[in-house]
C-alpha cells in the first residue's frame, strides 16, 4: 500500500504566525500523500473573552456552549482553516480546506452529559468517516486540510477534539494506505518535566503510560492526545509519533530518534 501521513498541528504553533508558516512550508515539502488536521490555538479564547464569554476547559477538553460553538465555527472552519490553505497554496501545495459537514466527511454524535456536560461536543468514530471521499481527493492531487468542526447530520454543528479527528481519520484511511500519524506542537515531545525541554520521553507504551499517568507526569490535555494515539495504533495505523513542529521534516526524513514514539 502507498504511504500516507496524517499530521495534526496545534498548541501554540497555531498562534505563532512565523512558526506556523515555517511548519506549513515544511509540510508542503513532504513527498507523497498527506492530510493536515489543525486545532484552534488561543484565538477562540481571546475572541470569547472579548465577547464576555469565559472559556471553560475540563479534563483537557473545551466545554462548548451555544455561543462558543458560533465562535469556534468562525475561527476554526473560517479564519484558521482558510489561512492555512492560502499559505499552502502559496507554497505550491494544492490544499483544500474542509470541515465535517463538507461532503459529510466527518459526522459526529453529540456527547451525552455524564459526570460533566461538555455541551456541543461531538464524538466521532472511524467507521462513519467518509474515507473514500478523502481517498478520492488525495488521488486527484489535493491535500485535505481538516478543521475540528463536525456535524450531527441533523443540521447541527459540533466541536470535536482535533487530536481525535486525526486519530480517527488515520484509522479510517488505514484500509487504503500505510498510515503514519504525527502530532506536532511546540514541545519537543512528551516531557517528564513540563519545564525541562530536554526531559523527552523517547518511547511510551501502554505499561509506562499507565505509570506516567498515575505519577502525575502526564496530565491534562496530553491524556486525550495519548489516548487517541494508542487507539490509532490498535486499529491499523502503522506508527504514531509526537514531535516539535519545527522538526517535522527531520522526523520524516532522518533515522535519528526525534520526539516521542508511541508503541503498543
Amino acid at each position: 500500500m502507498k504511504k500516507l501521513y496524517v499530521i495534526k498541528v496545534g498548541g501554540n504553533i497555531i498562534d505563532d504566525q512565523v512558526r506556523l508558516k515555517n511548519f506549513l512550508l515544511d509540510f508542503s515539502h513532504i513527498r507523497g500523500n498527506k492530510i493536515l488536521v489543525h486545532g484552534g490555538g488561543k484565538t477562540v479564547n481571546d475572541l470569547s473573552r472579548r465577547l464576555g464569554i469565559e472559556p471553560v476547559i475540563e479534563h483537557g477538553r473545551r466545554v462548548t456552549d451555544e455561543e462558543t460553538l458560533k465562535i469556534i465555527t468562525m475561527v476554526y472552519a473560517g479564519l484558521i482553516n482558510k489561512n492555512i490553505v492560502a499559505w499552502l497554496q502559496s507554497y505550491s501545495c494544492n490544499a483544500i480546506g474542509l470541515s465535517g459537514p463538507d461532503a459529510n466527511i466527518i459526522p459526529a454524535i453529540k456527547r451525552r452529559a455524564g459526570d460533566f456536560d461538555f455541551g456541543f461536543a461531538g464524538d466521532i468514530d472511524q467507521s462513519t468517516i467518509q474515507a473514500p471521499v478523502l481517498k478520492t481527493l488525495i488521488e486527484i492531487g489535493l491535500t485535505p486540510v481538516l478543521s475540528p468542526v463536525t456535524h450531527d447530520q441533523r443540521g447541527g454543528l459540533l466541536n470535536t477534539n482535533a487530536d481525535t479527528i486525526a486519530s480517527e481519520v488515520a484509522t479510517a484511511l488505514s484500509r487504503f494506505y500505510n498510515v503514519s500519524l504525527i502530532y506536532c506542537f511546540e514541545k519537543k515531545g512528551v516531557l517528564k518535566n513540563i519545564n525541562d525541554e530536554h526531559s523527552i520521553i523517547p518511547q511510551i507504551n501502554s505499561e509506562n503510560y499507565t505509570a506516567l499517568k498515575n505519577d502525575g507526569v502526564i496530565e491534562k490535555g496530553m491524556i486525550p492526545k495519548l489516548d487517541n494515539a494508542f487507539n490509532a495504533l490498535g486499529r491499523g495505523v502503522k506508527s504514531v509519533k509526537i514531535c516539535n513542529a519545527d522538526k517535522l521534516l527531520n522526523l520524516i526524513n532522518s533515522p535519528e530518534i526525534i520526539g516521542t514514539e508511541i508503541c503498543v
